[in-house]
Formats: structure tokens, sequence, C-alpha cells
């Protein structure tokens, strides 16, 4: 292959990214909210041991992800993205096996290493491949492999379940696992370091290529000596704390507080698997053509107006305004920070960097479910919660609105 192909072999990293994702946060993460129900009748797992549960995966995640960059300096992207899925695979396929919630909740920490292991260095892998202006499209695609793992196990978890019975989900963590490692040895047979590794310029070179590799303007020293990686972080951090509250309590606060059936509920909920599949390749390709602050202050002001919607209790329509809201923009911020570090950091960075501030994201999943719950318990209501993200995705607003062009940080 050479640089003149039709079609850059960057779409074909692109398409196995997809995958990654797919794999690895998608089924690594998503699945466990449809097997828990009928795991906790056999193990008899209480409420709290199935929170634990989910916040173990979290905990290996976010010491896996600081780390991220470094296992890239040492074993390199390809190799790690392999070894990382391939963890994630044989640890769920041995859930399967699991009598007891120790058991689980050790081998699904595991799960949430492997995962947070191979998330940052494929996101990172985008500014290497692709030049400034076509990361935000890359990485918009290949976040969306998170949707069609949750269309995927929605449909076949619940499938394997009526066949087999209540000893169904035994079966179903097997079924995921090997179709994670199935996912592990297509990458490794796609995945390459680098354009150069197969003598190739990044997807939509020009002559002023070379300089756009390298422009980005914290390229040398310590990351966490720059401002902006704290500034990126806090961002991300917010994001974090947001989406996670409406993932987390719009079905609970549908069937308690609208009086939704479960069923309904659980319709309501499926579009947004549905509407996210737009949402990366969308937002991503605007934060390339209209600018990245743009896109970020587009979608954080359209995840506010959702969570607005929701808070005040209006009736009808506006329920469905919120879910096509938040469903529109669901995975469009990975994709643009993804961008938004490679372009600030430069391609020897960006694994270190998008590392870093995925860990302030990780800290905003695992704190911004408990804060609204504690308000939930306290008010008797979920509205205060979807308030208070409403109240911080205006202030993501603000922080992205003094974000300084690559090479203007300091």
């Amino acid at each position: 292959m050479n640089g003149k192909s039709r079609i850059h072999y960057g779409w074909l990293i692109v398409l196995a990214g997809t995958l990654c994702i797919f794999a690895s946060i998608g089924i690594g993460r998503f699945a466990l909210g449809m097997l828990l129900p009928s795991m906790s009748g056999t193990l008899k797992l209480t409420y709290s041991e199935m929170g634990f549960i989910s916040t173990a995966n979290f905990v290996g995640y976010l010491v896996s992800v600081l780390f991220a960059g470094l296992l890239v300096r040492k074993v390199g992207t390809r190799i790690l993205i392999f070894s990382s899925l391939l963890f994630v695979g044989i640890s769920m396929s041995l859930i399967g096996k699991a009598e007891g919630f120790l058991a689980v909740t050790v081998l699904y920490t595991l799960t949430g290493i492997g995962s947070g292991a191979s998330n940052v260095p494929m996101m990172a892998l985008v500014s290497a491949w692709f030049v400034r202006h076509q990361r935000g499209k890359a990485a918009g695609i290949i976040v969306i492999g998170s949707g069609f793992a949750i269309l995927l196990t929605g449909k076949l978890i619940p499938y394997i379940n009526k066949s087999t019975g209540p000893e169904g989900w035994r079966l179903s963590w097997l079924v995921l696992g090997i179709i994670v490692i199935a996912a592990a040895s297509v990458c490794m047979i796609i995945l390459r370091n680098s354009p150069e590794d197969i003598g190739l310029l990044p997807a939509g070179s020009t002559e002023g290529t070379r300089r756009d590799i390298k422009s980005g303007s914290t390229a040398e020293g310590s990351i966490y000596r720059k401002a902006i990686i704290y500034h990126l972080g806090a961002i991300y951090f917010l994001f974090g704390y947001t989406y996670v509250i409406y993932a987390t309590f719009i079905v609970t606060t549908l069937v308690n507080e609208r009086k939704f059936s479960e069923a309904a509920a659980g319709n309501f909920w499926s579009w947004v698997g549905i509407l996210s599949l737009l949402s990366g390749p969308v937002f991503g390709t605007l934060s390339d053509k209209l600018g990245r602050k743009s896109a970020l202050i587009t979608v954080f002001t359209i995840q506010t107006l959702s969570y607005l919607l929701i808070a005040t209790g209006l009736p009808g329509g506006f329920l469905y305004l919120s879910l096509v809201f938040y469903g529109i923009v669901a995975w469009s911020i990975p994709s643009i920070m993804a961008a938004l570090v490679g372009d600030h950091m430069g391609v020897e960075k960006t694994a270190e960097a998008f590392g870093f501030i995925t860990f302030m994201f990780g800290l905003g999943q695992i704190t911004g479910p408990t804060v609204a719950g504690m308000i939930a318990e306290n008010t008797g209501s979920f509205a205060g919660s979807f308030f208070m993200a409403a109240a911080f995705t205006s202030t993501a607003v603000l922080l992205t609105a003094f974000l300084r062009n690559p090479g203007h940080e300091h």
C-alpha cells in the first residue's frame, strides 16, 4: 500500500478502533447492567454488593489509565491494545465460573484494568494516524463502538438468559468474553503503531504535514507541568460527573416519579443507544470544521438543556426531547477530547496526557452518581440531582470558553 491509495490505511485503524471500544468499553463495562439482575438471584448479591462490583471495575480502570502512557512507551500501542483486550476477554469469561461476590469483584476489577489499558492508547492513536483537521471525525467514528455494544448486549443477553434459565448469565459472560477475544485478534492483525511503520504519512497529509505532526506546543517536557492538562482534565471531569447521573438514574426517575412501566422506560432508554451512533461522527467532524472549542460548547449546552428538561418535571414531549438531546451528544465529548489532547500535546505525549484526563473523567464517573443519590435520598426526588448536573455542564461551558488554541497555553 502506498500514499496514493484511494482509502488510506488510517481508516482501517479507525475500523479496528471502533471494534476495540466496542469490546473494551461497550462490552467490558456496559454489559454489567444487563447481567446483574440474574447474577444477583444466583449469587444472592445485595444491592450494596452489586454497586461495589461496578465500582471495582471503575477502580481498575482508573489505575490502568494512569499508567497507559508509560505502557505505550514500553511495549507499543499495538501489543498493549491486543494484550489488554485479551485480558478483558479472559477475565469476563472467568466471571461465568464465579461462585460468589469476592470472585466476581476481583475478576471484574481485572476487566476494568484491561478496559482502561486498551481504551486510552486506542484513542491516542488517532493523533498519530490523522492530521489535525481529520482527528475529530476519526475519533468520533471510533467511539460509536460503545453504542453498538449497548444494542448487542440489549438483545443478546435477554435471549441467552431466556434460552438457558436462571444460570444463563454464566453463558452470557462466556460468550461476551469470546467476542472480546475475537476483537483482540482482529485488532492485532490490523493495528500499526504509526503510519511510518508501513511507509505512510498520516491521513489527510499535505506539504505541511510534518509541521502539523509536531505542532503540539507542549510536546516537550513533562505534561504535568503544563496548565492546559489540568484545564482539559477539569472539563473532562465535569463531563464524567454529569453524563453518568443521567445514565444511572433516568430509568429509575421515569418509573418511580413519572409512573412509566419498566418496559416503557427500558424502551425509552434503548433509544439512547440508537441516537448515540450519530453523536461521535457528527460532533467529531463538527469539531474539525468549526474548532474544538465551539463543538464542546455546543455539546455541553445541549446536555444542559437535556438535564433541565428532565429536572423541571415538564410533561410529555419534553421528556422525549430530553432523551433526544442526551442521545445525540452521548459519545461526542470523548472524541473531541481525544482530538483536542492531540492538538495541544503532540503525538508523542498524547497517550500519557489522554490517560491523565481520562483519570479525571473516571473520578467524575464515580463521584457523580454518589452525590446525586444522596441528594435524591434527602429530597425524595432526582430533580435536584438533574439540576446539579445542569449547573455543572454550564460550568463546563464557561471553562471551555477560556480554552486557548494550541500554541497559546502560556
